[in-house]
């Protein structure tokens, strides 16, 4: 008996869904795209109006045959790939290679990999929408043209293995200015006074931070003009001039887009974007959950959207009032504005259902997907709960008619707070502290027990980390959910940006292809133009223009800048680094290359020699076990670890950077590691001991 046939992009998304369909379905993964452009040529005829060469991708015909044999024996094929442009173009190529008509009702859509949502989606069918197809195609032909054309150029003036994007050479122009503004800076002194005070008769002191006068505010700007204020300052009988009193409100946070959700899981969890992405689609397409079989535990994964559909935000609020109490559910429930310019097309993402609660799968997630699992259920959940209330008192202090001021906040009503705290980028643990003060009066006397005064610096801007170049891009317009990691790690991987503990840092290579970038194709890496192209993409989605139009706009003037780059850049060479390590076959002193896990040594005669070998990293360490030197290492997946440079003789290895401290209390010795928000602890290597202390 003939089945209906769907057809997904994976393997585990095939899996959940043919569960929730049962036996008159037969479901087959695409193993993602099937056509593309040729990567050995342009692909797209200019001539012909920007006509797009898509072929076979090659390793797919085994995949493409089978589904072709499926559909014939099918009664009716479903085309059920992500509900975005790009799973729309998937389904566009699907149809065109198994001779589906595009405008017959063969295409399913749905946010989550649900029973009900699947089920819903096959009772709807819908045509593929060209529309979306036309945008995404438009974006990849853009791409194409961009990247095909500036690509050769850069390997002939600067280095093979170049590359360049539209948004990858925007973002790594961000970080290239970050870079030089923070080079530029020059910092500026200034000191504060701090007061500690107690009240007349009492031993316990409070702080209040200087202020000024109750007219100005006054920073002093080096040590003399702090010394002479503490020296008035010193003698002087303070008082209570006024107390405020109030209570302020904390609201809940928006349920996570991808943007967010790729921000909070670096800042809490140290996820990339790449690796965030990567385990959340693994929640979207289905897990095997004990007790229930393969099930997707959350919604859409690329999404800019805050939306919450009605019966989920429902069921929320009644799990809220059962688990918390009434006064956690508010009057009215939770809405929240997405970001203007927002394509709006899918919900936030959520946990598919608000009953399954993170701890009582853990046993079926591993550790990552439980973490961020966790994440995006505590995010969700609180996002719908009313706001943390505080009560807030400022006390300002007067002597000499100079001003203090002093501010305390207590926690009243711990609201969403009691499921999730929002993380920032400066914080050291995602807890709150009460700040108190004593009971204070107007006009009462007070003693000051001391003045402290510290020097400060102005600080330049920091330097991005993953999460916040990723809200960096997202306020400017520039990219999609989907772009977001894809373009982060092209940079990293093209040499352009490497990563420093947490933060992105540009190359010698980034500045010279972004200062070049910036010459001769202005307009690539102009922010406004980026933003604006991507505004267009939408507007073809939209039907309000026609995507070869767009691209004709585009192409016309970038193939003059083009030609005239190619004429007046001349070769640019990169001297590479020379390091004191003789080659073993040719006795030439090795440089340093980078490669894709990093650096490592290569003999300068290449091809003539061919010799490489790993860049040793010391550490100003010692061997726990010999007394050798500690290197750096690396697996063959590039993962970092520690061993001894006496190796094989000695064996020691260590996943954590070894320290020369030993324990206090054991005396083993210390190893390095990073909490959440990249704080560092030095932890006793002995595991019975766990002794440890903040770095």
């Amino acid at each position: 008996m003939a089945q209906n046939l769907v057809i997904v992009e994976s393997p585990a998304k095939a899996k959940t869904i043919k569960k929730f369909l049962g036996k008159g379905y037969n479901v087959e993964a695409s193993m993602g795209h099937v056509r593309d452009l040729p990567k050995s040529q342009l692909g797209v005829d200019i001539e012909n109006d920007f006509e797009p060469k898509y072929i076979t991708i090659r390793g797919k015909g085994e995949i493409i045959k089978k589904l072709k044999k499926e559909a014939q024996n099918a009664n009716r094929v479903y085309l059920a790939t992500d509900p975005d442009r790009e799973g729309e173009a998937i389904s566009w190529h699907i149809a065109h290679l198994l001779d589906i008509d595009p405008s017959s009702t063969c295409r399913i859509e749905f946010n989550e990999i649900t029973q009900q949502a699947i089920k819903n989606a096959i009772k709807y069918p819908r045509a593929i929408n060209m529309h979306l197809v036309d945008a995404q195609q438009a974006r990849r032909v853009l791409d194409r043209v961009v990247g095909y054309t500036i690509s050769p150029l850069l390997w002939r003036k600067v280095k093979k293995g170049l590359s360049a994007g539209r948004v990858q050479s925007v973002a790594t122009r961000m970080v290239c200015e970050r870079e030089r503004e923070i080079q530029e800076f020059t910092p500026e002194e200034y000191w504060t006074i701090t007061g500690k005070f107690t009240k007349r008769g009492d031993t316990q002191m409070f702080e209040a931070n200087f202020y000024g006068t109750k007219d100005n505010k006054i920073t002093p700007k080096d040590k003399e003009q702090a010394t002479a204020l503490i020296k008035e300052l010193q003698d002087a009988e303070f008082h209570v001039l006024s107390i405020k009193r109030g209570t302020k409100k904390r609201g809940a946070p928006p349920p996570f887009i991808t943007s967010t959700l790729q921000q909070e899981a670096y800042r809490k969890l140290g996820f990339s974007t790449q690796k965030t992405m990567m385990i959340a689609q693994q929640l979207y397409e289905g897990i095997e959950i004990k007790g229930e079989g393969a099930v997707g535990l959350v919604t859409y994964i690329r999404t800019d959207s805050t939306r919450i559909s009605e019966q989920a935000q429902k069921e929320a609020l009644e799990f809220i009032r059962d688990r918390y109490g009434k006064e956690y559910v508010p009057d009215k429930p939770n809405q929240y504005r997405s970001r203007r310019g927002t394509q709006d097309a899918h919900e936030a993402i959520r946990p598919t259902s608000i009953l399954r609660e993170p701890e009582a799968i853990k046993d079926s997630l591993n550790r990552d997907q439980y973490r961020l699992y966790r994440l995006i259920y505590e995010r969700f959940l609180a996002s719908q709960m009313t706001p943390a209330l505080y009560e807030t008192v400022t006390v300002d202090i007067t002597g000499n008619e100079y001003l203090f001021r002093a501010s305390g906040s207590r926690k009243i009503f711990p609201g969403h707070t009691v499921v999730y705290l929002e993380g920032s980028d400066n914080e050291s643990e995602d807890k709150e502290k009460d700040i108190k003060l004593p009971e204070l009066s107007e006009g009462e006397r007070l003693d000051l027990k001391k003045l402290i005064p510290e020097q400060h610096f102005t600080q330049p801007p920091p330097r991005y980390t993953e999460a916040s170049l990723v809200r960096a891009l997202e306020e400017m317009g520039i990219g999609r959910p989907s772009t977001y990691a894809p373009t982060l790690s092209t940079i990293i991987s093209r040499g352009y940006v490497v990563r420093e503990k947490k933060y992105l840092v540009p190359t010698e290579l980034g500045f010279i292809v972004n200062d070049l970038m910036m010459e001769y194709f202005p307009d690539i890496v102009d922010y406004k133009f980026t933003a604006e192209m991507e505004k267009q993409l939408d507007e073809i989605e939209d039907n309000k223009k026609n995507w070869q139009e767009i691209v004709r706009e585009f192409y016309i003037p970038f193939q003059a800048l083009l030609k005239q780059a190619d004429e007046e850049i001349s070769k640019i060479e990169i001297r590479e680094e020379e390091s004191d390590v003789k080659c073993d076959k040719c006795g030439a002193n090795m440089v340093i290359k980078m490669g894709r896990y990093g650096k490592f040594l290569a003999c300068p005669n290449f091809p003539e020699c061919r010799n490489t070998k790993p860049l040793v990293e010391k550490i100003d360490v010692h061997c726990p076990k010999c007394g050798g030197a500690i290197v750096v290492r690396r697996t063959k997946k590039g993962k970092k670890f520690y061993g001894c440079d006496n190796y094989p003789e000695c064996d020691f290895v260590s996943w954590d950077m070894p320290t020369e401290k030993k324990c206090p209390e054991c005396g083993s010795f210390m190893i390095i590691r990073r909490r959440k928000n990249w704080e560092e602890y030095a932890v006793c290597s002995n595991k019975k001991c766990g002794y440890e202390e903040k770095v």
